[in-house]
């Protein structure tokens, strides 16, 4: 049924758990579960209060952290690092919280779990819940600061693009701004979260931990404002590549008029000077073309002169 089960102890040790109790004799028990899992439901309704197994279950989420009882309610988004998914498309955590017992559930692979379960096999294990939550939460703090990082050296390319005003714009730069968008719609509500975990007044989550907590949340304070500060450079590079998109449409509009200006009087002429009808001046004349083209070239000059004299040139 579960990914795994296993009875931490305070020095570190970790035993993988086989029989259906809902906790240990001493330390806390960790029960992971994949949402997919058919048998999480009933097992949550008969195990928990109906508000942590709902809120464990649940299909839809956004970051939250919630005291109930004794226990905590949390909430989180991790980067998405699974092959062939978007990492913006960022993965939910759901977790129920005691001083005995920790309940995780999620949806895809999350990496940061697959590390800490590592370590808990090899005897490594966070010797209570709030040090695993400190753990966790480091993990996923670390990754989304990196994820914005590439961004952020994505955005300065952009910008360095910008210094030759002939370049297109770049394939990725609407991508990276709806990925800005998707990271900030959950980032924003996680700090919030973060901040409430950190501010927490339960024995559950002692106070060296909450301090590194609040550290934490401090990081995500600061990957919210530079997602808020990338926003608004992506938007800035893209106005400045339509500006000069615009810009170059104008001066060939521009350069278009101008032909035309000059064009459109001696289009006229040579109409004129074609029409096959009887009694048009200089058929018989053998100098007659010569004398039309010389008139033509000084009505250019002329129309050049003119849009010269109204500054149009």
């Amino acid at each position: 049924m579960a990914i795994c089960v296993f009875d931490i102890y305070p020095d570190g040790r970790a035993e993988a758990v086989t029989d259906d109790a809902l906790c240990g004799e001493e330390g806390y028990r960790w029960w992971h579960f994949d949402l997919s899992d058919p048998d999480l439901e009933p097992w949550a309704y008969a195990n928990l209060h109906e508000v942590p197994a709902g809120s464990l279950v649940q299909n839809q989420t956004r970051p939250r952290c919630d005291q109930f009882r004794d226990g905590l309610i949390l909430n989180l988004r991790g980067i998405n690092m699974n092959e062939g998914m978007d990492a913006d498309e960022m993965i939910s955590i759901r977790m129920y919280v005691q001083e005995n017992l920790l309940i995780t559930v999620r949806r895809n692979k999350v990496f940061a779990f697959n590390e800490i379960r590592a370590e808990v096999e090899q005897g490594k294990a966070p010797e209570n819940p709030a040090m695993f939550l400190e753990t966790l939460v480091a993990r996923l703090t670390d990754r989304v600061q990196k994820h914005v990082e590439s961004i952020d050296r994505l955005a300065e390319f952009f910008e360095a693009d910008l210094e030759d005003k002939n370049t297109p714009v770049p394939r990725e730069l609407p991508v990276n701004r709806r990925a800005v968008i998707r990271l900030r719609r959950y980032l924003d509500p996680q700090r919030v979260a973060l901040g409430r975990l950190a501010g927490l007044d339960m024995s559950l989550i002692p106070g060296d931990i909450a301090l590194k907590l609040h550290e934490l949340a401090n990081r995500a304070i600061i990957s919210v404002e530079e997602l808020d500060e990338l926003r608004d450079r992506l938007v800035s590079v893209q106005e400045e590549h339509d500006a000069n998109v615009a810009q170059r449409q104008a001066r060939h509009g521009y350069v278009l008029s101008v032909a035309a200006s000059v064009f459109l009087p001696l289009g006229f002429l040579t109409g004129l000077f074609g029409v096959n009808v009887a009694g048009m001046p200089g058929v018989d004349h053998p100098a007659a073309f010569t004398m039309l083209c010389l008139a033509m070239v000084a009505l250019g000059v002329l129309m050049v002169a003119v849009l010269r004299l109204v500054r149009w040139l």
